[in-house]
């Protein structure tokens, strides 16, 4: 069985873990660089991502996370898909720059704003919670789309790396956990 890691430094990761082991993947809690080279793959969680981006300065996991993006599949949910793209707007900040994508932070709006909505996720419908999400405003040619929601890609991947705006984690269906799971 593959290790798939989880950055465990800010955000709800414990949901990423238990929807790991429910998928039938073996989770490891990242902190560390040592963590890290442990993994197979790697889940950054969502949370916030300025903080995410300090945090990660702070244990000098930047470039670490870069060489294991770049042989490595990573899957980034919500703060996770900010800190994967290309570009960042709203405001702009630094990223791994590891997908061929451009998210604007909060763009659905306010925590108020939050929702749960239903989207077609492949063969399967399932619940997508909204929390303060991006939305991916731009794919580059490599990028495939694998599910939408009000016109705006919500769930993609290119190559060895898939992002997604929402929480996939907090619903009790583990598909995308199971697809990425499949890439390790």
């Amino acid at each position: 069985m593959k290790n798939v890691g989880v950055l465990a430094l800010q955000g709800d990761f414990h949901a990423h873990v238990r929807a790991l082991v429910r998928a039938q993947a073996h989770p490891i809690e990242v902190r560390t660089a040592r963590d890290l080279a442990a993994c197979d793959g790697l889940i950054i969680p969502g949370g916030e991502s300025t903080t995410m981006l300090k945090l990660i300065g702070l244990e000098n996991l930047l470039e670490p996370l870069r060489a294991f993006g770049q042989t490595k599949p990573i899957f980034g949910t919500c703060a996770g898909a900010i800190l994967l793209a290309k570009e960042v707007s709203r405001p702009e900040q630094p990223s791994l720059a590891l997908m061929d994508i451009a998210v604007e932070r909060n763009a659905y709006g306010r925590q108020v704003d939050s929702r749960v909505a239903t989207i077609d996720a492949g063969s399967e419908q399932m619940e997508a919670v909204f929390i303060r999400a991006p939305i991916i405003r731009k794919v580059g040619p490599g990028v495939n789309v694998l599910a939408s929601y009000q016109g705006n890609p919500v769930w993609v991947e290119q190559g060895r790396h898939m992002a997604t705006t929402f929480h996939p984690e907090l619903g009790t269906n583990s598909y995308i956990h199971r697809c990425f799971a499949a890439k390790v």
